[in-house]
């Protein structure tokens, strides 16, 4: 009986410490779980979304980002039926998507950021020289569009620029390289401010505007020979060295690499004086994703390391902090212009493209 009975308790000792272990591990669970959100964004956001402190700030409030990153316009042709949200980077590819998978009422659109152009200093003091832009720091300055505009109308190469002798890098035609606007943003963003100051300070809007446009927008694009689906290579490449000396980015761009300490004596960052923001606009396509794009506008944290990140938070301007050396603060003097249609943009592009 005394066996029995000590086979007894210690059947129950182990099943208390087991029971107490599955406890712990449950109550363990409850306090780290996090729900996994499936996410398809920009490339230009991989670095947010890689970024630890951004990792430990989601999952305190309950979520794990898994990213893929997509061309904003080639999101179109995804199968995303098994991701929670979208975060194309501008409007325009986010409200087709929110009609493709019917996705009703506003699109939140948690922060934003200006097209720019990065230019080697050479360059960037030829342009000056040649009245094409202006400068107002060693390192900032802005690019006078219709000027610019004008010249690659006109096929003008840096050889014919007054200065450009100087610099046996800068030779071939005067152009901005931009990535492929059919399936990136940033290359379809560059054909809506260059369009608005073709079409007279208009956003094109018809038939008839987009034949009056269409040949310029097709000088611009075809002079560049093949183009890159994502900004964050192309501009990868011009930080390396490599590749065209003017090319079009998002200023976030710069801002990061600025916060990651970096601040090349080469780099000169222009704004075109008539420009057009890149509206970071979510689809959510589940609860969970209305409830990370919440999170994404809203709280505190993520809004700060938004702009570490070089994203400038929707509603306060005072929270973009830039290093004014390279970037401006305020974007005054700055023409936002009017993205047109999806429609027309894409038509813009297709014709932009040959």
């Amino acid at each position: 009986m005394r066996r029995i009975a000590g086979i007894f308790l210690a059947v129950l000792l182990i099943g208390g410490v087991v029971a107490a272990v599955v406890a712990g591990r449950q109550g363990e669970d409850k306090g780290t779980a996090t729900k996994t959100v499936r996410a398809v964004i920009g490339s230009e956001k991989a670095e947010f979304f890689a970024d630890p402190e951004v990792v430990d700030a989601l999952a305190a409030k309950g979520y794990t980002v898994q990213p893929e990153t997509s061309g904003s316009w080639a999101m179109e042709g995804l199968n995303l039926e098994e991701y929670d949200l979208a975060l194309p980077s501008s409007q325009a590819p986010a409200v087709e998507l929110a009609e493709k998978y019917k996705v009703s009422g506003t699109l939140p659109r948690p922060f934003y950021s200006p097209l720019v152009v990065v230019a080697h200093k050479n360059a960037a003091e030829v342009l000056k020289a040649n009245g094409l832009a202006t400068l107002d720091e060693s390192h900032r300055g802005t690019l006078k569009m219709s000027a610019y505009l004008d010249a690659a109308r006109a096929d003008r190469t840096w050889q014919q620029l007054k200065g450009a002798d100087k610099y046996g890098e800068l030779t071939g035609t005067l152009y901005l390289s931009s990535t492929d606007p059919e399936t990136s943003n940033s290359g379809a963003l560059y054909l809506a401010a260059a369009s608005y100051v073709e079409n007279g300070g208009k956003v094109v809007a018809s038939g008839t505007e987009i034949d009056r446009t269409a040949p310029l927008l097709h000088k611009l694009v075809s002079v560049q020979g093949a183009q890159q689906s994502s900004s964050d290579a192309v501009f990868r490449d011009f930080v390396s060295g490599a590749g065209n000396p003017l090319v079009v980015v998002y200023e976030s761009q710069v801002a990061s690499l600025l916060t990651e300490g970096q601040t090349p004596d080469d780099l000169v960052v222009l704004y075109p004086d008539t420009t057009v923001n890149s509206d970071h606009t979510v689809v959510p396509l589940t609860d969970d994703g209305k409830a990370l794009a919440e999170l994404l506008s809203t709280d505190p944290k993520l809004r700060k390391l938004e702009v570490r990140h070089g994203f400038r938070p929707q509603g306060e301007a005072t929270e973009f902090a830039a290093d004014t050396t390279y970037l401006k603060h305020e974007l005054t003097g700055v023409r936002q212009a009017p993205v047109p249609t999806s429609k027309v943009l894409h038509e813009l592009a297709r014709r932009a493209r040959g």
